[in-house]
This record gives C-alpha cells, sequence and structure tokens, in this order.
C-alpha cells in the first residue's frame, strides 16, 4: 500500500522539477534575447551623442582650449639618440602581436602614438588663431579670408582633438591611442602648418618649419622607419613647403595631389603612400528636414559662386563663366569666401538642382564639399581632380564627371544636365544625403564621418608600410635601395553620357 502511495508522489517531484527546470529556461532565455537585442555601448552613446556633436571649428576649439591643457609630457628626442633599444621592442611587440592576433597585420583598430611636442608647435598656434579670428581684415593677395581658408584646412585640428581625447569621450573604433611606442602602426605629428603660415611672419614660419622638422627627424621611431609610419597633416597646399622635401617618405594629409609640378614637386605626392582628405564645408549642413523643404523648390540648374579668374588648372573657370553667363535657369557669380560670399553661396546651392565644382588653382575646392551637405549635385570639371576616401565611397553615386574638353564646348554641357531624367536626379539627391555625414568633421568625432574613414582608409596602408620600412633597414650598399614603379597613368575624366 505505501509503495502504492509513493508512486504518484514521485512522479508529481519529477514533473514539478521538470517544470521549473522549463521556466528557468525560458527566463534565462528572455533574458539573453533582451541582452543580445540592445545596442551595444558604443552603438548607444553614438545615438545620444550624435545630435550634440559640434561642427564649428571655431564653437569647438573655443570648447578644446577652455578644458584642455598642454600635456605635461614631452617627447623631444637628441639627435645622436639610439635607435636600437626601439627596434627590438618593436620586433618584441610585432612578434607577440603575429603569434596572437589571427588577423594581424591586417584590422581594426590601428594603433596610432601621437608625439607630445612643445606648445610652440601646437597649442600656442591654436592660441594665435584663436586670438585673431575676429580680425576680418586679414586677407590672402588674391582676397580671401584668412582665417576662414585656415578654417577649410583644419583637419589637423579635427584629427588631433579626436586622437588626444579620453577613452570615454570618444565615439571611433577605428583607432585607439597607444602610448607606447614600440605599440604603434602609425605615428601622429600635431603640428599645425596651415595656421603657422598664415598667421606668422614669413621668415619666423619658415624657422618654426626649421625647428619642427629637425624635432621629427631626431626621433628614434623616424630614423627607425625613414619617416614612412608617421602621419604629416599639411592639408593647404603652401604649408610646409619649404622643407617638404626632407619629409618625401611621411604619409601626407593632403586636398588634392596637383600633377602639373605647381604645388608638388613630382615623386613627392602619390595615392599609395598619401590620403586625401575632404576641405571642411564652408557652409551649413541642409540636413533631412532642410531637403525635404528645398529639393522640390530648387529651380535653378547649375549654379556656381567663387573667383572665376584662377591660375594653372583653374583657368577652366574663366571659359566656363564665358560659355555658361546669361544662360537661363543657370547662377555664375564672382565672388569670395567671406561672411557675405558664405550666406549667398549657402542660399544660392540650396535653390539649386546642380552645382558647378571646376579646378580651382589646385584640382580641387572647398566648393564641392559645400554643394554635398547642400544638397546640390556636383558637376566636376577638372580632369587631375584625386578625391577623398575613394576606396569607400563611389562619388559616382553623387556627382557628374565632365572632362574640361566637353565642358567648354558650346551648349553643351547644359544639354547634358537637361538630359538627365527626374529619376536619376531624385536618386542622386537621395544619396547625397546619405553621404554627406562623410564630409562632415566634428567633436566627438562620428562613425563614418571624415576623421573615421582616415583611419579606415590608412589600414589599407599599413602592411606596405612595413614591408617599404623593413626592406630600407636591411638593404645593402650598392643595392637598389630605392624601390620605385614610375608606370602609374594619369588621372584622366571620362564624360559617361547619361541616358535614364
Amino acid at each position: 500500500m505505501a509503495g502504492r502511495q509513493m508512486m504518484p508522489r514521485s512522479k508529481s517531484r519529477i514533473l514539478l522539477f521538470a517544470l521549473s527546470l522549463l521556466v528557468f529556461s525560458l527566463l534565462f532565455f528572455l533574458s539573453s534575447f533582451q541582452q543580445g537585442t540592445r545596442l551595444p555601448p558604443t552603438s548607444r552613446h553614438s545615438l545620444t551623442t550624435a545630435t550634440t556633436a559640434e561642427t564649428s571649428f571655431v564653437a569647438s576649439l573655443d570648447h578644446f582650449l577652455a578644458n584642455k591643457s598642454p600635456s605635461t609630457k614631452d617627447d623631444t628626442a637628441s639627435p645622436d639618440a639610439d635607435v636600437t633599444p626601439l627596434d627590438d621592442a618593436v620586433s618584441r611587440s610585432e612578434a607577440d602581436r603575429l603569434y596572437s592576433d589571427p588577423y594581424y597585420p591586417v584590422g581594426l583598430p590601428l594603433r596610432v602614438y601621437v608625439y607630445d611636442m612643445p606648445k610652440k608647435f601646437t597649442y600656442d598656434l591654436l592660441w594665435l588663431f584663436q586670438n585673431t579670428y575676429k580680425d576680418t581684415s586679414n586677407l590672402t593677395s588674391n582676397g580671401s579670408p584668412v582665417h576662414r581658408l585656415i578654417e577649410q584646412h583644419s583637419i589637423d585640428y579635427w584629427l588631433w582633438a579626436d586622437l588626444i581625447a579620453p577613452p570615454s569621450e570618444r565615439l571611433l573604433r577605428s583607432v585607439v591611442r597607444v602610448h607606447r611606442q614600440e605599440e604603434a602602426d602609425l605615428f601622429y605629428v600635431p603640428f599645425f602648418t596651415t595656421i603657422s603660415f598664415f598667421l606668422m611672419e614669413k621668415q619666423q614660419c619658415k624657422a618654426l618649419y626649421r625647428e619642427a622638422l629637425k624635432w621629427m627627424t631626431d626621433q628614434p621611431a623616424w630614423k627607425r622607419s625613414g619617416g614612412r609610419d608617421h602621419i604629416l597633416p599639411i592639408h593647404h597646399p603652401w604649408s610646409f613647403k619649404s622643407v617638404r622635401r626632407y619629409v618625401k617618405n611621411a604619409i601626407w594629409l593632403l586636398p588634392d595631389m596637383d600633377s602639373t609640378g605647381n604645388w608638388y614637386k613630382p615623386g613627392q605626392v602619390y595615392l599609395e603612400k598619401d590620403l586625401i582628405l575632404p576641405y571642411v564645408p564652408n557652409v551649413e549642413l541642409c540636413d533631412a528636414r532642410c531637403l525635404s523643404e528645398t529639393n522640390p523648390k530648387r529651380s535653378t540648374l547649375l549654379f556656381f559662386r567663387g573667383r572665376l579668374k584662377r591660375n594653372a588648372g583653374g583657368k577652366i573657370r574663366s571659359k566656363l563663366g564665358a560659355e555658361l553667363s546669361g544662360a537661363d535657369d543657370v547662377v555664375i557669380q564672382e565672388g569670395t569666401a567671406g561672411e557675405g560670399g558664405k550666406e549667398a553661396a549657402q542660399n544660392g546651392m540650396r535653390k539649386s538642382l546642380f552645382c558647378l565644382s571646376p579646378a580651382g588653382d589646385t584640382p580641387s575646392s572647398a566648393r564641392l564639399f559645400d554643394a554635398i551637405v547642400s544638397g546640390c549635385i556636383p558637376v566636376i570639371v577638372s580632369d587631375e581632380l584625386e578625391l577623398p576616401f575613394e576606396g569607400i565611397l563611389d562619388y559616382r553615386k553623387i556627382a557628374l564627371f565632365v572632362s574640361s574638353v566637353d565642358a567648354v564646348k558650346p551648349g553643351w554641357l547644359l544639354n547634358f544636365l537637361k538630359g538627365i531624367s527626374a529619376a536619376r536626379i531624385k536618386e542622386m539627391q537621395q544619396n547625397l544625403s546619405k553621404y554627406s555625414r562623410h564630409f562632415l568633421y566634428s567633436s566627438p568625432a562620428q562613425p563614418l564621418g571624415p576623421e573615421d574613414l582616415v583611419w579606415r582608409m590608412m589600414a589599407g596602408k599599413v602592411v606596405n608600410i612595413k614591408l617599404h620600412s623593413r626592406r630600407s633597414q636591411r638593404v645593402v650598399q650598392g643595392s637598389r635601395n630605392v624601390c620605385t614603379c614610375e608606370c602609374r597613368p594619369g588621372n584622366v575624366t571620362n564624360t559617361i553620357s547619361i541616358v535614364s
């Protein structure tokens, strides 16, 4: 009897245990699912800070200088500093990474060592800009406001400010700052070459350039690689010009690559070594709300505002001006980048379907990036132009490329633009709204912003940099110690007819 009574009780206990296990498993599954669907910390942080990113150089710089002090550390090296200890440490570090990281040396994040330079190369120059930028009477020889030009080329500030920000304030995961030189993939030199060129007396600037050159080339890391793994922000074509020949192995951050020899000597710059960065836009972003309001009202077919008389490849401007001036639905205006010019350019671009972007004194122009953030489809007439981040971005989705030969043929350009279908225009406008984020420098730097794309592009250079650095260390006397390839094809614009 007792045995018969035990059977149901045992079954009840087993059933209860099974139900408890099932409930526990279900709760565990739901908990794991919720955790799995949560945004990672980076994504959550990105969403909360994206709307508060500061894109004004002046406003960001004011905040930076009010809250940041020069580092007490100084990386100044002795001219006769021995390279051997660093070389040995690098070899050990790279061996450790090779055998522990299955993706080394390819992959992200990049490890960047940021030099702590004396403040005369960094903070003093930023203060010089801040203390003088309200002096709008300071103009270049062609009438452009000096401080506006510095803002357009302020890529050195945006990159440095992000690299040295506390990790808790950074959003980018493509690059990390390391504090031991042997751990670095690349070395960043935070010298403000453009500010010093425009705001210092000529001889004083050249003296500072020579000091900066000596400071860099005294570094053991520079001697070890010949400067090949060092990044130099020399974004204005005039900056650092007097000493460039001594740093031609380094990675230059440039606005373009003028192949005519007017700005860069043959062999100084090329895509395999250097990196093209966009200008800082001179106009405000036309965001989604702005685009929804302006796109249906874009009544001007083609717009241009800027200097019509330029040198070198920029001579195309005067020819285009003569060809297009007075045509229906076309606005061609002479103007500068001053405050009034900024407003006029912004208004004109937001009212236009297409924005003319011809070569200036150099193949590139800030006007291209003004057009992109304004939602105006760029019409690029610059046969030698190289573009930022072209290994990542497809500019055919947002811009039209026209050869200078075709552009100046009577009636050709306007007929070409009028032949583009409304569907194609709408598609390109939608792509512009997506692409604009790639050209907006900000603090904090945003994922997929220009600062982020710099490091994604740079990652593709690292293996080749290591190859040439190591090769230079082992070549013997009498060998072909310079590895070159002079078979690079010229950049030729091909106008493609659009029929749909």
